[in-house]
């Protein structure tokens, strides 16, 4: 894979850090700013929506910019807002410094897709990806429990302070490593027809598809932790162990499908799905026994990540006329996802917290029904 690549999963991991992260600090953020628990929770929900629709709307206004220049400004921009947030003494600071860093975010990843698809020959579309999202797959392993540990000994503020400083090696590899050429007159179709694409019923079911996969993933995700120490009866501590075990699988996940989704995406579709729904039933019914719940962890955390880049693969594949836009449909799809899955599982919860692992299961009951019997994964034509 091109060296190149990296640099951008460097950014992925601290944008990811940051997206994760914030559920944990929420609690210290709230009595210093003077607000609610539950206000300041606004801020999670303020993120995810700027993701969605930054993504469109950032890669629009970058179209005609250099991709060098262009995740150059977002990362940097995205480094400022943190900035900010790390200085802020009132909560409505902080909420657009989240909402700025969210419309970065989008923007950064809509054009780092198309990008790193760019980098590779085309069918490696598959591995360029999977180097890209190994970014947010090691921000669960690493940077979110760091992260957690740097706001417990120094408070929220350094952990915002951390994320931006981290953002500046991440840049420096950016404007070393990404060509500077602007696209060439003609290369990309006017915004119109690129939006037009939209249209297409193939795009839209493979996004559906890629919404309602990764909406499973973090309605269960977001709610692990009542399973850990409830259901499960394990001390606070082993909710970072369970959160790093699904970053763990999630990046092992990723690795297996680059290889595979390329060529193969029928063949991760096929096996993986079934494997999947079958999981998370399984977990809500073994989550009384640590060794199954802290396995069955991993193991979803694999089939999940393994499953949903697969179906953003396929996105970027799907969406090839569309070559300044691709990016932003296949984030869309991801943010969507993720925004929707925890708001679904956050109406079932209930004393034990097994409602969430249920919706996950419905969830990708409905994306199989969808695309196994219409074959959508046969592989299109790279």
């Amino acid at each position: 894979m091109p060296l190149a690549l990296y640099p951008l999963a460097l950014a992925v991991f601290a944008m990811g850090t940051s997206e994760f992260m914030l559920a944990g600090l929420v609690p210290d953020i709230a009595p210093d700013l003077g607000v609610t628990v539950g206000t300041a929770g606004l801020l999670t929900s303020a993120f995810a929506i700027g993701m969605v629709v930054g993504a469109p709307l950032m890669a629009a206004l970058a179209r005609d910019r250099s991709g060098r220049a262009a995740l150059l400004g977002f990362v940097l921009l995205f480094a400022a807002a943190h900035a900010v947030g790390a200085v802020a003494t009132g909560f409505p600071v902080l909420f657009a410094s989240r909402v700025v860093a969210a419309l970065a975010n989008a923007g950064f990843l809509a054009v780092a897709l198309t990008t790193a698809a760019a980098l590779v020959p085309p069918d490696r579309k598959g591995r360029a990806l999977a180097v890209l999202l190994s970014g947010t797959t090691v921000a669960t392993i690493v940077g979110v429990p760091a992260g957690s540990v740097l706001g417990t000994l120094l408070g929220w503020r350094a952990t915002f302070w951390a994320v931006a400083v981290l953002c500046l090696p991440a840049a420096a590899g950016i404007l070393r490593s990404i060509p500077g050429r602007r696209p060439a007159q003609g290369t990309a179709r006017a915004l119109g027809s690129e939006l037009a694409q939209l249209r297409r019923p193939r795009l839209l079911l493979v996004m559906l598809l890629g919404a309602l996969v990764n909406a499973a993933t973090f309605a269960s995700f977001t709610f692990l932790a009542p399973v850990v120490t409830g259901t499960a009866g394990l001390g606070e501590l082993w909710i970072s162990v369970a959160l790093m075990l699904f970053g763990a699988g999630s990046l092992a996940g990723v690795g297996v499908a680059g290889r595979l989704s390329d060529r193969r995406p029928g063949l991760v579709v096929a096996v993986g799905g079934p494997l999947l729904l079958a999981g998370w039933p399984a977990l809500a019914l073994l989550a009384h026994r640590p060794v199954a719940l802290l396995t069955l962890v991993f193991v979803q955390g694999a089939l999940s990540f393994a499953l949903g880049s697969t179906l953003i693969t396929r996105v970027l594949y799907e969406a090839a006329p569309a070559p300044t836009m691709a990016g932003s449909y296949a984030t869309a799809a991801l943010n969507i996802g993720a925004a929707t899955g925890p708001l679904l599982a956050s109406a079932t919860l209930t004393g034990t917290g097994l409602g969430p692992l249920w919706v996950s299961g419905a969830l990708v009951a409905l994306a199989l029904l969808i695309a196994l019997p219409l074959r959508a994964m046969a592989p299109a034509a790279p």
